[in-house]
């Protein structure tokens, strides 16, 4: 989620409700009608958060002893009922078609929810897994990988370029002050990369998974390395190759459109960042047999991907609407990359609140060239966006999202850093 994608990439949207108890509020009618028990049965659903509920003109619901954080105004019972039918997919449909509105900070209402429904979050009610085991998921086979990467990663160079700034990082960025900028940020996330690396003038690289390919471009610019980077978005590769060629960069760096299973050759260091959540557990040994493959007996790795702190399947809304076929892992679920190809984990760093601001200043960006966002797509396609980078932001500063970053080595590999000196000095 490349990126928050990197994910992408990412994650929970409004329609992620969890059970829970409690007696609402209830104001504008009687307390035994319908709508004001459709409105306090979603309300319980998603854990009695400080957040009021009411349909346009009807009933309403909201906290007892605090102000609401926001309001949720239904269109009507209609709109009502169809979520209550199936939450985690209809609130985001119905978000992006407008019969459903947020009066108040969007954000901070899908936090509210998020850390309401955080204690049943693990167990789920019977029905939501119920609901869950029937979902037809994506699959990231040859065919199915493509076919999932296109849906999200080749709407549009132009519409990308509105709101990722000018490296067109799609993942996570690291930023080392306060006051960074999101450059700067994307800067310094793939210089933290380069250097948790160890790369040297001379050596090689293979890239798995490259976006619209800025940190093959850094790995070559600044630290003078070749590099070979595999991507099977169509439209990130030729965005890619352009900017290579503008940078001069050409003889150095080799954009290839084609899956990761495909690499071969052998290199100095293998480097993922923002792929994972789009290959899928069960292809998990699969990418560590390549990265075992690509570094031989010696070498460094290093993964970064979006993350859980257990395993659960990503949010219905976003896995059909927005990301096709992508799962964030658990650590012990990623240990299956490894584990299999004697592999030894070296370190990881989590850079969840780093993915948080990210996602903050996407969605700054995003939503001033809301207009224009409009005018490529439609109004729909525009709140859907709003919706997956809002809830994706929410998802990372409530630690229902995690970013992890792991670096690996040959399992029989003494060329490996004694301290980690060279993280913190060039």
């Amino acid at each position: 989620m490349n990126a928050v994608k990197e994910s992408a990439a990412a994650e929970e949207s409004a329609a992620s409700p969890r059970e829970g108890a409690g007696a609402p509020q209830v104001s504008g009618g009687s307390t035994t009608s319908v709508e004001s028990w459709l409105l306090g049965k979603l309300r319980r659903v998603l854990g009695n958060p400080p957040v009021a509920f009411e349909v346009r003109g009807g009933s309403q619901v909201g906290p007892e002893a605090e102000a609401p954080v926001a309001r949720v105004i239904f269109a009507d019972r209609a709109t009502l009922t169809s979520i209550l039918a199936d939450p985690w997919v209809r609130f985001g449909d119905a978000y992006s078609e407008g019969t459903v509105e947020i009066a108040g900070d969007l954000v901070a209402m899908l936090e509210t929810v998020y850390r309401a429904g955080s204690i049943s979050a693990r167990s789920g009610s019977l029905w939501r897994r119920a609901r869950s085991a029937l979902r037809r998921h994506r699959v990231n086979s040859l065919a199915g990988s493509r076919d999932n990467i296109h849906h999200h990663y080749d709407i549009g160079n132009p519409f990308y370029a509105l709101w990722l700034g000018e490296t067109m990082a799609y993942t996570c960025a690291y930023y080392p002050a306060a006051q960074a900028t999101l450059d700067e940020a994307q800067f310094a996330k793939m210089d933290l990369v380069s250097r948790k690396l160890q790369l040297k003038a001379g050596e090689s690289v293979v890239e798995a998974g490259c976006g619209w390919g800025a940190l093959a471009l850094h790995m070559a610019r600044h630290y003078g390395v070749r590099v070979r980077a595999f991507n099977i978005s169509k439209e990130q590769v030729a965005w890619a190759r352009e900017q290579a060629a503008r940078a001069g960069l050409a003889g150095q760096v080799e954009y290839i459109e084609d899956d990761y299973r495909n690499i071969s050759g052998h290199y100095d260091a293998f480097v993922s960042v923002g792929m994972l959540e789009h290959v899928g557990v069960a292809n998990y040994s699969t990418l560590g047999q390549v990265a075992r493959r690509c570094l031989g007996n010696r070498g460094r790795g290093l993964i970064h991907s979006i993350g859980r702190n257990y395993p659960a399947p990503l949010q219905p809304w976003i896995e059909r609407r927005i990301f096709p076929g992508a799962y964030p892992p658990a650590l012990s679920e990623m240990s299956q990359i490894f584990e299999p190809w004697n592999l030894s984990i070296l370190d990881v760093e989590n850079l969840r609140l780093h993915y948080a601001r990210t996602l903050h200043d996407w969605l700054a960006r995003f939503d001033a060239a809301a207009a224009r966002v409009r005018a490529m797509f439609d109004a729909k396609f525009e709140r859907m966006w709003r919706l997956y980078l809002a809830g994706s932001e929410a998802a990372f500063t409530t630690g229902t999202l995690q970013l992890f970053q792991v670096v690996f080595a040959p399992g029989e590999s003494n060329d490996v850093p004694l301290t980690r000196a060279h993280l913190f000095v060039r």
